[in-house]
């Protein structure tokens, strides 16, 4: 029951009240006066009803009509969610109830003003976060290298995308989920679980490990840190996996690299070393015996030049900073310049060179020296694993339908197995059962193949069996 009923109850109460007690109080004047009095009476008694009844209706009319508008004014507010004060326009009987209510009402508009700004606070920092988010994401995305990262209930909470092509799993489909179900290597998933649980906040653990990718075997470097929460306790781990297979292939090759120099620098060293000590202390007693140490002295001071030579300019090419002097000339004049600078070679083991050369007027652009070189090279090798009497066939052609200048090499020598072809472009690399035959540094094909496709975007390759010999080709573009 509303408190505007209770009120007209209440009034409906004392106006019951008031006209029984008039009845009452008439009554007894009656029983002892009579005549005008009693009409007198009764006029009186009429009014005052009438008057009380008229107090009591504007009464209780100004008393509902105030609830009626602070009714509204709660309604109102509900609506709109915003707290006001109640006005009752001058109804003094309600202040009372009033006051207290709009004490309250301030006192919650205060409380909302400050839930309010709690709140934009809030979301300002709801959006500061979420851009940072996205940031870090971003950035992690971007890298080149396997990122992972879980909480502390090692579940995956981010990974990029070269964490899924390495460890071969859907992000979107794996988020929230243990890492035992989503990365099949059980090393990782243990560092991961050994530093969540280890670790401290400035613990960073670098581990080398080697997993097998397409069926290759590859090394990694994973670098394991803790992630740490406001209270400083370890909430996760990021797990940021570098392939280093490459790198160690080159740190390895340098190692080889430096080895191998070491020893085709200490051959012909120790034997210059050696003449001249013999010279020294007077072993060479007549002028024949002197001259053939003087001979040998200067043919490994030759071939000591020249393996300088070589790693240098495989050095400077490798580097990127050899500098070609391209200018058009003719293949089949470059070969006839090596093929008389290498005549005595040839004739010295009597074996026989054939020449098949193209016309002259076939071009190429590229640095003659360094052409002059890669020819003299194969001619060389042609001539020293040929054994006397065997023949070298040099020939130059152009392929008009691909517009390619083609130098070949052949020989009737050792020939080459099959399971060395593939590396006899190597550096240092020399075929075990042709050791024997010549000496050699390796260096002399590993320079043909850097001079030809390296410098000059040509081709190298080679066709070989065993005991009957080789044949090397590179091809150039003709100029136009």
């Amino acid at each position: 029951m509303t408190i505007a009923k209770r009120l007209g109850l209440a009034t409906i109460v004392l106006i019951a009240l008031g006209v029984t007690s008039a009845y009452y109080v008439t009554m007894m004047a009656l029983q002892t006066r009579s005549g005008p009095v009693t009409s007198f009476v009764f006029i009186v008694l009429g009014l005052l009803a009438v008057a009380t009844v008229l107090v009591m209706f504007v009464f209780w009319h100004g008393i509902g009509r105030a609830m009626n508008r602070i009714s509204g004014q709660l309604h109102h507010m509900t609506r709109t969610r915003q707290l006001g004060l109640v006005m009752t326009d001058g109804a003094q009987e309600l202040q009372h109830v009033v006051r207290p209510l709009n004490e309250l009402l301030t006192m919650l508009n205060g409380e909302m003003d400050r839930l309010r700004a709690d709140r934009r606070e809030l979301e300002i920092q709801s959006r500061i976060a979420s851009a940072e988010k996205h940031h870090v994401e971003a950035i992690i995305y971007s890298i080149s290298d396997a990122v992972i990262v879980t909480n502390r209930f090692d579940e995956l909470l981010l990974a990029n995308e070269a964490a899924e092509k390495l460890l071969g799993f859907d992000t979107s489909a794996a988020l929230r989920k243990n890492i035992d179900g989503v990365i099949s290597d059980g090393t990782l998933v243990r560092l991961i679980r050994e530093t969540c649980s280890h670790g401290r906040s400035s613990h960073r653990r670098v581990v080398e490990h080697s997993m097998d990718r397409k069926g290759q075997p590859r090394t990694y470097n994973i670098t394991l840190s803790c992630v740490v929460a406001p209270n400083g306790e370890v909430s996760g781990v990021v797990a940021v996996l570098r392939d280093i297979t490459r790198e160690k292939e080159i740190a390895q090759m340098k190692t080889d690299f430096v080895s191998n120099v070491s020893h085709e620098l200490k051959t012909p060293l120790s034997s210059i070393k050696a003449y001249i000590e013999m010279l020294v202390d007077g072993e060479a007693e007549d002028e024949q015996t002197r001259q053939e140490f003087y001979d040998i002295i200067s043919s490994e001071t030759d071939r000591l030049n020249r393996l300088i030579q070589n790693i240098l300019n495989i050095s400077r090419i490798e580097s990127g900073v050899v500098t070609a002097h391209r200018e058009p000339i003719s293949i089949s004049g470059v070969v006839k310049q090596v093929l008389d600078v290498a005549a005595p070679q040839a004739s010295a083991k009597d074996i026989k060179i054939a020449q098949q050369l193209s016309p002259v007027y076939y071009q190429i652009e590229a640095d003659h020296d360094m052409i002059y070189q890669a020819v003299l090279n194969l001619v060389s090798n042609a001539i020293k694993y040929t054994p006397p009497g065997g023949t070298v066939t040099v020939k130059t052609a152009v392929d008009e339908v691909r517009r390619m200048a083609v130098c070949e090499v052949a020989d009737t020598g050792a020939g080459i197995p099959a399971n060395d072809i593939p590396h006899v472009f190597d550096k240092f690399y020399r075929v075990s059962a042709n050791k024997k035959v010549a000496k050699g540094t390796g260096l002399g094909l590993a320079l043909v193949k850097q001079v030809i496709e390296s410098v000059h975007d040509g081709n190298v390759s080679v066709v070989s069996e065993q005991g009957k010999g080789s044949r090397f080709s590179f091809e150039l573009p003709v100029l136009n």
